[in-house]
């Protein structure tokens, strides 16, 4: 999605957000209900940027993460080099028309669309990849363009491996009497129920995650899987985040470890609600004896490698765009999605 740089961008990116309905679907009136809910929320969100520094640091680490990738890219796979990383955000430039207007001035033969949600979601990947369609709804590939699509990789061995070695660190922070009943707290971006029950595979894919994770780390901690940013009126997936501390405090755990388990790299939903709302704010008022956040894999070595391992093996793979990325979710009746789905079949296999 990317995230406003700059506090006068706040506006935008929400209103940008609000009306599109791939995004999130409004009960009624989505093209005025929208705007207005932007709006509204506009100087309380801005707050929450002025209290992380300013903006988000979401372009920095992508393109970080781009840049070491591309690195090691060209040392482990020689004959696909050189190797450029581009940008494409929904919300907020580099918009994705910006990616493949740059791509397509540099000539690029072969390009790797790849999602960096390693769980799938209609909203968040399906979305993005929709937007990509769009721009392309009316005019041409570039000549002797071919593309191809990483849509999803919830289970890679060296993703769990990177989030098991974050939450080890955070774990041996904590005074040894403690840290057996720490309860760790996989975090992630709830969904409305709507879109659960239209055969949305986000939540089984985030739940893949975090039973891969436990297991690497030899199920050394009690833990639950919990949802945080729920926005607007419909019924959304729970338990929410700050809803299970409180009555896991009731219940006598006071001690946690935070993990956000669909993030790759620091925003907003880290540094304020995370840190700030549950970690500080929410802790001291309901009693949390102690508290840790777990990074996001950011520029960790294990997580780059998962990322040049994925692209890696995708280069020498015939597969140019997987089977569950083409089939649609049992309930689907977004027609932009029937559309991409049928566009990237025929650009991918062409």
């Amino acid at each position: 999605m990317g995230g406003p740089q700059k506090i006068e961008h706040v506006h935008d990116y929400l209103n940008q957000i609000m009306t599109d309905r791939d995004m999130i679907q409004l009960p009624f009136a989505q093209d005025h209900l929208g705007p207005w809910i932007a709006k509204r929320r506009t100087p309380e969100v801005q707050k929450k940027y002025q209290e992380i520094g300013g903006g988000s640091p979401i372009l920095k680490w992508t393109n970080t993460q781009g840049e070491l990738l591309c690195k090691r890219l060209d040392h482990v796979s020689p004959n696909t080099a050189p190797h450029k990383h581009y940008v494409a955000f929904r919300y907020v430039p580099p918009y994705t028309k910006d990616a493949f207007e740059e791509l397509e001035r540099d000539n690029v033969a072969r390009a790797v669309i790849f999602s960096q949600y390693p769980q799938y979601s209609c909203a968040t990947s399906g979305s993005s990849f929709n937007a990509i369609y769009t721009h392309f709804k009316d005019r041409n590939l570039p000549n002797g363009l071919r593309l191809s699509v990483i849509d999803r990789w919830p289970t890679h061995p060296l993703l769990v491996k990177c989030f098991a070695d974050l939450i080890r660190k955070e774990l041996a922070q904590i005074n040894k009497e403690k840290r057996n009943n720490v309860i760790i707290l996989f975090s992630a971006h709830s969904l409305p129920l709507k879109t659960v029950n239209r055969g949305d595979s986000y939540p089984s894919e985030v739940g893949a995650t975090v039973q891969l994770v436990m297991e690497e780390l030899g199920f050394c901690n009690p833990y639950q899987l919990v949802w945080q940013s729920k926005v607007g009126p419909l019924p959304w997936l729970g338990p929410f985040t700050d809803e299970a501390i409180k009555d896991y405090v009731k219940k006598g755990k006071k001690n946690f470890v935070i993990v956000p388990i669909a993030f790759v790299n620091e925003h907003i939903e880290t540094l304020h609600e995370l840190d700030i709302e549950y970690c500080k704010e929410l802790a001291h008022e309901v009693g949390v004896e102690e508290i840790r956040r777990v990074p996001a894999p950011n520029d960790h070595p294990l997580f780059i490698e998962a990322l040049t391992s994925i692209v890696h093996n995708h280069l020498q793979n015939k597969v140019t765009v997987g089977e569950k990325f083409l089939n649609r979710c049992p309930h689907c009746t977004n027609a932009n999605c029937y559309h991409s789905k049928k566009w990237f079949s025929e650009v991918c296999n062409h």
